[in-house]
Order: structure tokens, then sequence, then C-alpha cells
């Protein structure tokens, strides 16, 4: 079957203001990676009394809290996105501004905290496993990128409330038979998960006789899969209706998501104030429509109607 190769690009930009919605954004290179070892055993299952989707109530929120007022104080907020994730962090090839529904969370945070986001965000573009590191290290005071809620990340960092439920499935060319990611056609076939996400674990449980390989991006995985490297991708469904939007040979296979999962804004988990501004906002869009409107435009045409996840709260 004739398949399309799409060219790698990389995106090195520095950084300026943001203005007009045209927004540049500065790709924080990998460290170093050390030799590969054993991967570490699967991290344990959250126990019955913790639902790691429960986040800080917002109650209290301001904008004057320590970490909210050190934002507004420095004049922007700073996030972390993808810039490869079509309709949740891509770069518009004709504006060349990073858009999505990832991004619009991000803007109206800033917003909220200014007024208005336009010259008050800046976006820097970071890979998968960049996520919990960045955020460790203060380079950004927010990650909007696909980043799933689970209890062993919660060690690291600390999440908004949820914001989108997403769910696992796998893509395939499009003259496949397969039906599911459990099918034994798809045994001994190499399939692209992104490094750093709970997708690779994901997939070995489902069909332990696949062949995994990683790539640090979403577009990394679908060169992978267009060069013929990959067999397929296995990830979010929206990454992959993203995918697919972007490669008429690919499909994704039609079973039910094998995966939940919640999607949080990550935070430094020192900053719980932002964190309860941050779910005060969510609030306050999923409230107003901002949230419905952005879904309707980002998400819907490929994944169908969806209404916004409810808040858990009562983290301590």
């Amino acid at each position: 079957m004739k398949k399309l190769i799409a060219a790698s690009v990389a995106v090195l930009m520095t950084v300026t203001a943001c203005g007009s919605g045209a927004y540049d954004a500065t790709e924080l290179p990998p460290k170093p990676q050390p030799p590969a070892v054993a991967a570490p055993a699967a991290p344990p299952k959250c126990p019955d009394t913790l639902n790691p989707v429960r986040s800080y109530s917002p109650e209290g929120a301001s904008v004057s809290s320590p970490n909210v007022a050190a934002i507004k104080a420095r004049g922007r907020l700073i996030a972390g996105v993808s810039a490869d994730s079509l309709h949740l962090g891509s770069r518009n090839p004709i504006s060349g501004a990073i858009e999505g529904f990832d991004i619009d969370m991000v803007k109206a945070v800033a917003k909220a905290i200014f007024g208005t986001d336009v010259g008050h965000l800046e976006l820097r573009v970071i890979s998968s496993p960049q996520r919990i590191p960045v955020l460790q290290d203060n380079q950004v005071d927010i990650v909007a990128r696909n980043m799933t809620i689970n209890c062993a990340r919660w060690q690291q960092i600390a999440f908004s409330a949820e914001y989108y439920h997403s769910g696992q499935k796998t893509l395939v060319p499009r003259d496949s038979t397969a039906t599911s990611t459990k099918d034994k056609q798809l045994d001994g076939k190499t399939i692209c998960a992104p490094a750093g996400s709970t997708s690779l674990d994901n997939l070995q449980e489902e069909n332990p006789n696949i062949k995994p390989i990683t790539a640090d991006t979403d577009t990394g995985c679908l060169v992978l899969f267009q060069s013929g490297r990959a067999y397929g991708i296995s990830g979010d469904d929206t990454v992959l209706a993203g995918d697919a939007a972007q490669d008429p040979y690919a499909k994704v296979l039609p079973e039910k998501a094998f995966s939940a999962e919640p999607y949080g804004l990550g935070i430094n988990i020192r900053k719980r104030d932002l964190v309860q501004f941050v779910n005060q906002v969510l609030e306050d869009i999923k409230a107003n429509g901002e949230w419905a409107a952005s879904y309707e435009k980002w998400l819907e045409p490929d994944l169908g109607k969806a209404t916004a996840p409810a808040p858990v709260y009562g983290r301590r």
C-alpha cells in the first residue's frame, strides 16, 4: 500500500511577547537520555479511597494569592504545550499560531489573570516526556498537553480538576481487517505510543503480543507510521483523530476505548493556590459556554458530542 511520507519539522523560535493571537513558542530541547534500562514496574493503582481526579476546591481562589500574583507581576503566563497534536495544540501553517482545545484552556487562565490573553501568554513547545520535569523545574507555570491524571503523577506534580475525558484506541492502515487492539492480526506488529505517556503501559497490557516502539511527540509516531517503521499508533482518541485527519491511508479501529484518560492541567505540586485559581477558571468556562464552544470547534467534528466533566474536589 502506498504510503505518504511526512517530513519531520523541528521548530525552534525565540521567545517573544504574544500579540494579536499569533503566538510564538520556544521549543525546550530534550535533556540527554541515559542508557536504556529495564522498564520500571507499573505504578501501584490508586487506593479506593483516593480518586485521582480529585483536586483542590477553588473556594477562596484569588488573583492576589502568592503564585497567581507572581505570574501577574511577571506580566505573562508561561504554558508548556504541544505544537504537533492537531486539534489539541498544533501550529497553524498559515498564521503560525499554535491553536487547539488545550490552547484554549490556557488562554482562559491568562485572560482570568490579566483581563486578556493577548500579550500575556507565552507558549513553550514541549515533548511528552518533558511535561513533568518542566513543572518541577519551574520552567513553565502550567502544562496543557493532553496529560492524563493518575495517582503516580500526583506524587510529582499537581493537577487541576478534569477538563476532558479521553480514552485510548489504536490507529492502523486503512486496509487492515483488525477490529480491535486485542485482535490477533496485530500480534507481532510494531505499534508506536508516545514515550512518557500512559498509552505505552496501556498498550502492552491490552495486547502483550504487540511490539511497542516510542517517539517523543505525536508527529514522531505519525512519521514512523507513514514511513512504514510502525504498523500503527496507539494513544488517546483525541490525538488519533488528528492523526487520521492528516493521513487518508489511516483509520482508527472501531473499538471501545480500552482505558480512561482524564485530562488535567499540570501545575507544580507546591502551588496549590494556582491550582485552586485554575479550577475556578475551569468552572467559569464550563458555565459560560466557552468550554462547549471550544470543544465544538476542535473536537466534536471527529469525536461527536460531549459534555464537560464535572469537577471532583476534596483533596487535602
